[in-house]
């Protein structure tokens, strides 16, 4: 089938809930969800919103800077201004769409203090914001009438002028954007979508990992869609660990453990109940992600130990309830009262950094593509994200997208010479097994190799291993009809080779020799 929408949104976190709620009023929103709407590293988001809003003692140049040095002073100072600047007005425009963030008696946000911030400005609902922000804007998306909510429905490709028949290169000048070719499992047929404008709003890629905080919905597509498209993705090696993860084998995805705990006064320890943070950073548990990520992930190998503990048993139990009923009801049904008892932890894949690289506008290097949220690379964090500033700069960026496209779009008309999808020649595939097994392979290799410390022989390996994978799933998605495994198989292995090339030439830009020979582009994306 094929449709004919004015926008586009692929994806339904913060970013694209609330871009498609700023565009609704100037035409009609196709959102696709790859299954329910509840379902996004949105809802997960434990800590907060940053946000500067108690100016007594704090302000925008404060933020910028903590932004800056948590990014390793690799981030783009313009982006970072403006997220930090726009902050306040898209606070408000969550509250005016039914976010409650918790207040104290006074009616002052009760705000929380994370790692790497010199004050307190984290706005937060107890220890579920992202829940409360996705449901929020569920209720607002599901009663615009110019929004059409299709859930189940997983993009396998975005149309360019290369399904026209024309040959597209990273040189082409003027690739476009013209919808999306969209999946439909309920009648295994590959629709059409045709927009005017086309919004990536597809989140993190946290599930190439073995041990990550992001649902299974997170397997990269987005990026991966973009770069098979010849479009511009950057600072792809940036993956942030979180330091605390819930050490509790086999959950998938790990439960998070607010950095919030430790800006409540949490301390980490090792197994014999020992703080470490101290040789570390003077800033001690409350170090950026990074820093204490490598901490961790040192003490355990040091001393061949899987986890270590954040201790918060010396803070009072009925507040520390209080401020984290979510995080107690998880623990006390594995046994574990953190009013008492230390909280096992270790890191794990949590948010990534970079992606499809945009401007200002949130415009790719694809004319009529805008991407936003997790997916997108605007420069913000640089190196390593500032706890809390993910969620701001999703809708930052949803505003200012939402602002420029509803501008542009005057200019813009249909593709109607698309073709539809052609699975001609295919057959169905039967071999589940090798899917999904090839998929935990490649959870393995980029856990074992392209994990929080990476090295030379690392990266070799994983590339050799990625390559056999790769052959084989390319082999596998040409001779099924697409499937929902099958694409997200295609697009975690592109996804690991992008971390481990842009791995290789943030390395070689800083001075460092890499022996190893990578495959050229063309074998990494047919």
């Amino acid at each position: 089938m094929v449709f004919e929408y004015d926008y586009l949104v692929i994806g339904s976190g913060i970013a694209g809930m609330s871009y498609a709620l700023k565009v609704a009023a100037t035409g009609r929103v196709a959102l696709i969800c790859k299954t329910q709407l509840e379902e996004a590293n949105t809802y997960y988001a434990q800590g907060g919103v940053a946000s500067v809003t108690n100016l007594a003692v704090d302000n925008f140049d404060k933020h910028i800077e903590d932004t800056m040095i948590a990014g390793d002073w690799l981030s783009d100072r313009s982006a970072v201004e403006k997220v930090v600047r726009e902050a306040p007005s898209q606070i408000r425009q969550l509250i005016d769409w039914g976010v409650n963030f918790d207040k104290k008696e006074n009616g002052d946000f009760d705000l929380h203090r994370e790692g790497g911030h010199s004050e307190f400005r984290i706005l937060h609902h107890a220890d579920n914001t992202g829940a409360e922000i996705q449901e929020s804007l569920i209720r607002a998306v599901k009663s615009h009438p110019n929004i059409d909510v299709m859930e189940n429905r997983f993009a396998v490709e975005i149309i360019t002028q290369h399904h026209l028949g024309k040959i597209v290169t990273r040189r082409t000048p003027d690739i476009t954007c013209y919808g999306a070719y969209v999946l439909n499992p309920e009648t295994s047929k590959v629709d059409t979508f045709l927009a005017k404008i086309t919004v990536m709003a597809t989140g993190g890629i946290g599930q190439v990992y073995t041990t990550t905080t992001n649902p299974p919905v997170a397997t990269g597509d987005g990026i991966a869609m973009v770069y098979r498209a010849k479009g511009t993705v950057q600072d792809m090696e940036f993956i942030q660990f979180h330091p605390t993860a819930l050490f509790h084998p086999g959950d998938r995805p790990s439960f998070l453990i607010t950095e919030a705990m430790r800006g409540y006064g949490g301390v980490l320890r090792t197994l014999d109940g020992k703080e470490f943070m101290q040789k570390y950073d003077k800033r001690l548990s409350l170090a950026p992600r990074d820093i204490v990520a490598r901490a961790i992930d040192n003490e355990m190998k040091m001393r061949g130990e899987d986890h270590v503990f954040l201790d918060v048993t010396h803070k009072d139990a009925e507040e520390t309830k209080k401020h984290f009923p979510n995080i107690y009801a998880k623990c006390l049904s594995l046994g574990i009262d953190i009013t008492k008892d230390y909280i096992p932890v270790a890191p794990a894949a949590h948010y990534l950094c970079g992606g499809i690289k945009v401007d200002l506008n949130g415009e790719s290097s694809i004319k009529r593509l805008y991407a936003i949220g997790e997916c997108s690379c605007t420069g913000l964090h640089g190196g390593n994200r500032l706890a809390s500033n993910s969620l701001i700069e999703a809708v930052v960026y949803a505003d200012a997208a939402a602002r420029h496209s509803r501008e542009a779009i005057s200019h813009y008309s249909w593709r109607t010479d698309v073709p539809e999808w052609n699975d001609e020649g295919t057959q169905h595939n039967e071999e589940m097994v090798l899917i999904t097994q090839s998929a935990r392979e490649v959870n393995q290799i980029m856990s074992t190799y392209v994990g929080i410390v990476r090295s030379n022989l690392r990266l070799d390996r994983a590339w050799n291993r990625l390559d056999i994978l790769y052959e084989e799933t390319e082999k596998l998605f040409k001779q099924s009809k697409a499937s929902k495994e099958i694409c997200e198989l295609r697009n975690l292995i592109n996804v690991g080779y992008l971390i481990m090339r842009q791995a290789k030439e943030r390395h070689e830009s800083r001075g460092l020799h890499y022996s190893i020979d990578y495959p050229p582009e063309k074998k990494q994306f047919k």
